[in-house]
């Protein structure tokens, strides 16, 4: 949220640098996220001056371009070749000299310099307004009073306001500083604590009055729920026009555009009060009625952006005596808002329900400044206050005259909250006594009435904009935070106490697992567990009836809670190829949600995800891809490190995996990888290949527990090794060889390891060759070549046998 602190200062006259107000208010708990400057022309005109035409004379090589001498202040007047056609001697005009930087409407930033033109030099440059950033217009220069003084910066004569704008973090809580004058409020009351007292500006309405009954519109709210408050009046023979130049800068500051007088001033009190409001043209309100009420599901309605949405049964809608007109507080129609034929208004002041109305933002994907406010609850109270501020500032920049009563249909009013609070609760929640008449002070200061005072505590009662306090621990918060959390001293004594767990918790697997992960380069990530519903689209495996629906998401993109790690991994991996970094290794520990019939179950996992190179690029070493085999082994070399190493491996091939294993202990699965298929990283935008593996941490996690580490001595003699190069058929596997020669020799045959293969020249057709090596030892005794050359006798005879292998 964006605060002008010139804007500010209308409601507390403070001299303060907005740096140290910002720290003020970042203490009250309306946290500085940012201080932008802010000037109401872009480079506040700095090196522009006042300049006298002395001579305007012909270019003697330009039909259209002049050669003019102008008095700029100096002790020599300057050169300067312009080329508008009303430039003439003995005018005053702005002059950008030689340096000075302008900025084009688009914001490019452009620097005058010393130059030539058609041979003659020019020493700067005569301003239209346009390129001064003070208008449109192009049709020549601008020419200034006369009696303008030569050699005025021109800051000075258009009078560029310089404001700080502030960038807040406003938490959802704070409903009651979503306006300039909530967070004055609350400026005011931290001010009082540092025992400086200034009053509270507010804008007076006591000018207001009716002129005339000349143009009454009837009031029917129908929805009360949803609508418990309605105010509105009518007000005419207004002329649109734009604003005055003092209202288009606040609203430039905090990032709105301007559009016509009646449009920015309901947006300024809206950033000036917290009240929302919506001018309706009169002329368009059939049948002089104005109806607060929800339509049947299916209703077709134009909004102002042109597009045509469906309602629904619960969208609350004003409508005139016809037809919809607006979504109620959330977005206006296309045929009722004001234009440059508009000469009366129906002025709109109301209070929703918070609820419906985020409801209906969520359901449309409409997020405007008036629903931000609405579906975070406005201050009820202050509607009718709203609607004669922003009658009477229509009326100073529009002219008119207000031509019907005000109608506020308020039957059940909104109460304020009582609440007790206790002084032993408050010590015991801060850690620290705060006295007493300190408490009651600072209460005071936040518009909470004190209704009576005992030795225990205080009852109190609570404004009803304050929605967010309304139990005792909220009135104890908003003490501690205008006393300052900086002011509560740390206790010298700490006290902490040991928890008995088990070595196999959760997050302690997680950390030893992670810690390994980073080693070999991998950055773990953290990704949101929404998303969007299409990727059920993507994967036979995602079924769309187990999504797990949000009630009333954020957007479209985050609807439903994730059914695969992979998704949102690809996500991250898109976003970082898409900003030039190609090499990347990522893992996640996260959840998966489903809705089956019988339950919704979410299930613990562990993805790993590797793309590109496997190093980073160094002068000392190529840069080699990473591939299937190093991939698993870093799936391999993770099972290890939870001594989960005896696991058995089939091949699989998904729609998610082109190709991969499924890594298996017993009857459960502990992970599936492989490459991720190509329809699927192109739906990412996603040329290059990804690895990516599927641990189900939940079964890691158990069968981890189950495995006991054992302990045994060194061998004391050597181990012996043989190699064998075997041409074999190429639809046999590696983990075929590896089983079976541990199957012949369970006992002295410690590894088997693969470390050459070959396909090519000089190969039978269909055959390979594997080069396998065989470690073998004796714990107690030393191997006779006798004892080495029997065991290897009985590995060639079972590969040639059982799959027809042989020595090459």
């Amino acid at each position: 949220m964006k605060i002008s602190y010139n804007w500010l200062k209308q409601f507390i006259n403070l001299d303060w640098e907005a740096e140290k107000t910002g720290e003020l208010l970042t203490d009250l708990g309306l946290e500085i996220e940012g201080i932008t400057p802010f000037q109401s022309v872009k480079g506040g005109l700095e090196g522009v001056v006042v300049g006298h035409v002395l001579t305007c004379d012909k270019h003697p090589n330009a039909d259209r371009l002049k050669v003019t001498t102008v008095d700029i202040g100096l002790d020599e007047p300057v050169k300067i070749v312009c080329g508008a056609p009303n430039v003439a001697a003995g005018q005053k005009v702005p002059v950008a000299t030689i340096g000075t930087v302008l900025y084009s409407s688009e914001g490019e930033a452009w620097t005058i310099k010393k130059g030539k033109i058609r041979g003659e030099e020019s020493h700067g440059m005569i301003c239209a307004e346009d390129e001064l950033g003070l208008g449109s217009s192009h049709d020549g220069i601008m020419i200034l009073d006369k009696k303008a003084v030569i050699g005025t910066p021109a800051s000075k004569i258009f009078e560029i306001e310089n404001d700080a704008v502030f960038e807040i973090g406003l938490t959802p809580n704070r409903a009651d500083a979503m306006s300039h004058y909530g967070v004055a409020r609350d400026l005011k009351a931290g001010l009082l604590q540092q025992e400086i007292n200034i009053e509270l500006i507010t804008p007076s309405i006591s000018s207001f009055h009716i002129d005339n009954r000349s143009l009454k519109i009837d009031v029917d709210v129908i929805d009360k729920e949803r609508a418990p408050r309605y105010c509105g009046v009518t007000l005419s023979g207004l002329k649109v026009e734009d604003s005055p130049l003092w209202l288009q800068n606040r609203l430039r500051a905090i990032g709105l555009s301007p559009i016509n007088n009646i449009v920015d001033a309901t947006n300024y009190v809206l950033h000036e009060l917290g009240q929302p409001l919506h001018a309706f043209d009169a002329a368009k309100i059939a049948k002089n009625k104005i109806e607060v009420k929800t339509l049947k599901s299916g209703t077709k309605f134009i909004t102002l952006d042109g597009v045509e949405r469906e309602l629904h049964q619960e969208d609350l809608m004003i409508c005139d005596g016809e037809k919809p007109m607006c979504i109620a507080g959330v977005f206006g129609g296309m045929h009722s808002g004001v234009t440059e034929s508009t000469t009366s208004i129906f002025l709109e002041s109301a209070y929703f329900d918070p609820i419906s109305i985020r409801k209906t933002a969520k359901r449309h994907v409409l997020n405007t400044d008036a629903s931000f406010r609405f579906e975070r609850g406005i201050d009820p109270n202050i509607t009718e206050y709203a609607l004669k501020r922003a009658s009477l500032l229509i009326l100073q920049i529009a002219g008119g005259e207000v031509t019907s009563d005000i109608v506020d249909a308020y039957p059940n009013k909104i109460e304020d909250f009582q609440v007790r609070m206790s002084f032993e609760n408050a010590k015991n929640l801060i850690g620290e006594e705060i006295p007493k008449e300190v408490i009651k002070k600072i209460l005071m200061s936040l518009d909470i009435t004190i209704n009576n005072v005992t030795e225990t505590g205080l009852g109190l009662t609570v404004p009803a904009y304050r929605n967010d306090v309304q139990r005792e621990a909220d009135i104890i918060e908003e003490v501690l935070r205008v006393y300052g959390y900086n002011n509560i001293k740390t206790t010298e004594k700490l006290n902490a106490s040991i928890s008995n767990s088990s070595r196999f918790e959760d997050y302690k697997l997680q950390n030893v697992i992670g810690n390994q992960l980073v080693s070999q380069g991998f950055y773990e990530i953290m990704t949101n567990s929404l998303t969007t519903a299409n990727y059920t689209e993507l994967s036979k495996q995602l079924k769309e009836v187990h999504n797990v629906e949000m009630l009333n998401p954020l957007s479209q993109e985050l609807g439903v809670l994730r059914q695969s790690m992979l998704f949102s991994g690809l996500e991250a991996i898109a976003y970082n190829v898409n900003r030039k970094r190609s090499s990347l290794k990522f893992f996640e520990f996260g959840k998966t949600y489903h809705n089956y019939a019988q339950q919704r179950d979410e299930k613990k996992h562990l993805s790993l995800f590797l793309t590109g190179n496997k190093e980073k690029e160094s002068w000392s070493a190529k840069s080699v891809l990473g591939d299937f085999f190093y991939f698993k082994g870093m799936v391999m070399a993770t099972l290890e490190r939870l001594g989960l190493d005896k696991v058995k491996s089939a091949p699989i091939k998904t729609d998610v995996l082109s190709e991969g294993l499924k890594l298996s202990y017993g009857k459960s699965t502990l992970v599936e990888f492989g490459t991720v298929t190509r329809s699927i990283l192109k739906s990412m935008d996603i040329s290059q290949e990804v690895y990516y593996a599927d641990f189900n941490w939940d079964n890691v996690i158990e069968l981890a527990k189950n495995k006991s580490i054992q302990y045994t001595d060194i061998p004391k003699y050597p181990e012996v090794r043989r190699d064998f190069a075997l041409l074999i058929d190429e639809n046999v596997s590696f983990e075929a060889i590896h089983d079976l020669a541990k199957q012949t020799e369970k006992k002295l045959l410690k590894s088997v390891n693969l470390f050459d293969v070959y396909k090519g020249k000089n190969l039978p057709k269909g055959k390979k060759s594997y080069a396998v090596s065989f470690l073998i030892q004796d714990e107690k005794k030393t191997l006779t070549d006798k004892q080495i050359d029997k065991i290897m006798n009985k590995l060639q005879a079972n590969f040639e046998k059982q799959l027809g292998a042989e020595l090459r």
